[in-house]
């Protein structure tokens, strides 16, 4: 969900880019900047709030690009308020603009709400679905976090929005265990990346709520917990697993960004999800 680049835990190879095109479907109001790499069946990526594909997906978009067509959507850069059905409807046109007519949906924290309603609006199109680090509806933590970035950046104070990226972002011990000297030039970094749009894509995170749609989804899903987050409580992964019939459920202990403390793990889980169900 924060714009903490991965590469502070693990060097990220950039996603390698064949296809760069607006999304301008039909009935979507929001045009979205897509990249689409590899060839093979369709892998449609639902990035978090304060972060976005490369950020969020990068190692893993690479890895599965060898097998399938990874088509990944940029959420709008501006802060005019987001409504879930409009974003959910965009992320899944910026697939079919791209000629992917089905495809498997990859959420990672506000992207699992994305990621049910794009399931919900659109299950002729969506074939199965990976919900990381994510949520139904925001808990009362969660939803004072976001006010908190909301309010950081409205004051333009990056800094301290970086600072509590940084402290939720990773698993403590993880942060812990960093050289004290060297967070100036990480929260300098960390600030220097917030991408437009974070804040609407905060007050997203605060207003969504998927709750009516789990009992419904008649795709494979996978969940995948991340123990140690501070960020989204791991009781709503647990939450999203116990309501959505059949569900598999995976934990990883990690904080929040996933992605950089348990890459490795965290594409073996998906990349088995995805060969199990010939996805």
């Amino acid at each position: 969900m924060t714009a903490i680049p991965a590469a502070q835990a693990h060097s990220a190879p950039a996603v390698p880019s064949t296809h760069t095109a607006p999304s301008a479907v039909h009935s979507a109001p929001y045009v979205l900047s897509t990249v689409v790499t590899g060839t093979g069946p369709g892998v449609l990526l639902a990035h978090g709030a304060g972060g976005g594909v490369a950020e969020n997906f990068g190692p893993l978009a690479a890895e599965l690009s060898t097998r399938h067509t990874v088509v990944g959507p940029s959420y709008p850069g501006d802060d005019r308020p987001l409504d879930l059905d409009r974003l959910a409807d965009a992320v899944v046109a910026s697939a079919v603009d791209a000629g992917v007519e089905a495809f498997t949906v990859i959420g990672y924290s506000l992207g699992t709400a994305v990621a049910v309603r794009a399931a919900a609006r659109h299950p002729e199109r969506v074939r199965g679905l990976v919900l990381a680090a994510g949520f139904a509806r925001a808990d009362n933590r969660l939803r004072l976090g976001m006010r908190v970035w909301q309010d950081a950046l409205a004051r333009g104070d990056r800094e301290a929005f970086a600072r509590i990226a940084l402290v939720l972002g990773f698993g403590a011990d993880l942060v812990n265990s960093l050289p004290e000297e060297g967070f100036p030039a990480l929260v300098e970094q960390i600030a220097a990346a917030v991408p437009p749009g974070t804040a609407a894509q905060a007050r997203l995170v605060a207003e969504a709520d998927t709750t009516a749609d789990l009992a419904a989804l008649a795709v494979p899903v996978l969940v995948v917990n991340a123990t140690r987050d501070l960020l989204v409580d791991p009781a709503n992964s647990r939450a999203l697993a116990a309501a959505i019939p059949g569900a598999e459920y995976a934990e990883l202990a990690t904080g929040h960004l996933l992605m950089a403390e348990r890459p490795h793990e965290w594409q073996e889980l998906v990349t088995g999800f995805l060969a199990r169900h010939a996805l």
